[in-house]
């Protein structure tokens, strides 16, 4: 009976944290609405008026449920974007299959492990994130080549416009001259372009695509530099730049916190191989935090410290420059 209200319970924390943890995702950005909301109640700014926010907002609070479900909903239609960034090569319906087998292949080599009962439902849940971990990892390398390759790109951009071409030709330089992922996301930046769309615009879907910092200060410059004139190429060369001053301190910043980022993945590493150890060697002494009352709860606050040390290791290391 215990166990049964245990596997319950981690099939329930399971979703819950599925659900909550694709919504935060792909959760955009609201800042905009809520300075606009609040801009239109002080009376700031040009649009919807105070009573057809008031009436919204009414609306919206009476319209909870339907509300949160359309925003989950939502979430999941950038999971395209999400797809299209990390260049999968494997379509969203057949991904969503795979999700399905590597779940069913978990519980089964649970079973197969013979592992207590309750680590069933971890294991089918465990297998079902696995695709998605492989995605984000793809998605994340990509974003780090790119990121990688920017600096190289400007100052290519920079002698491009130096020698007379123009800011569109510079970009079909950089797509055609460049490695993948750059070249690709400045080819469709340049097609874009030329199919008429306006170049600032298409450097800001660029910029959608790959959320990158360095990215947005150069379709920023690029936007000032169309409204207000100056050197272009002279800023693309300060840009890139920086960002190469901004790689060598990064890379100073991982080496002085190495040591801490390799003692929290062995902390958070040990308990669980401990764990699987102590089982094979003595099943009967491990099944006691499973069966009775206060080894549940040993589990449960074993768990609870286990994130809340991978929160604050990662805290620690987590240097922003």
């Amino acid at each position: 009976m215990e166990a049964s209200y245990l596997i319950m319970g981690a099939a329930f924390i399971g979703v819950l944290a599925f659900v909550f943890g694709i919504a935060q995702f792909f959760q955009g950005n609201s800042d905009t609405q809520l300075e606009a909301r609040l801009a239109a109640f002080t009376g700031r700014a040009v649009g919807p008026s105070k009573k057809e926010i008031t009436e919204s907002l009414v609306r919206d609070g009476m319209q909870t449920a339907n509300g949160f479900a359309a925003a989950v909903v939502g979430r999941f239609q950038k999971l395209p974007m999400f797809f299209r960034q990390a260049d999968s090569p494997v379509k969203i319906e057949h991904f969503l299959g795979v999700c399905g087998g590597t779940a069913a292949l978990g519980g089964v080599l649970t079973i197969i492990a013979r592992a207590p009962g309750p680590l069933i439902p971890i294991g089918a849940i465990f297998g079902f994130f696995m695709p998605f971990l492989w995605l984000l990892m793809r998605r994340r390398s990509r974003f780090r080549r790119f990121e990688k390759q920017l600096p190289d790109a400007l100052e290519l951009m920079a002698r491009a416009l130096r020698s007379g071409h123009s800011l569109s030709s510079g970009l079909n330089v950089v797509a055609t001259e460049m490695p993948a992922p750059i070249s690709a996301e400045f080819r469709t930046a340049y097609d874009e372009q030329n199919l008429g769309i306006p170049i600032d615009a298409a450097l800001r879907n660029m910029l959608g695509r790959i959320p990158n910092v360095d990215l947005k200060f150069f379709v920023t410059a690029v936007a000032i530099q169309r409204q207000a004139g100056g050197d272009l190429a002279e800023i693309l060369n300060k840009i890139s730049y920086l960002v190469r001053e901004r790689f060598k301190i990064l890379g100073q910043v991982k080496a002085l916190t190495g040591e801490g980022r390799i003692s929290g993945i062995v902390l958070m590493a040990l308990p669980v191989a401990l764990f699987f150890a102590v089982y094979y060697i003595n099943p009967d002494y491990v099944m006691v935090l499973f069966t009775h009352p206060t080894g549940q709860k040993m589990m449960y606050a074993a768990i609870f410290m286990q994130v809340i040390g991978a929160l604050v290791i990662k805290k620690i290391v987590d240097i922003k420059v």
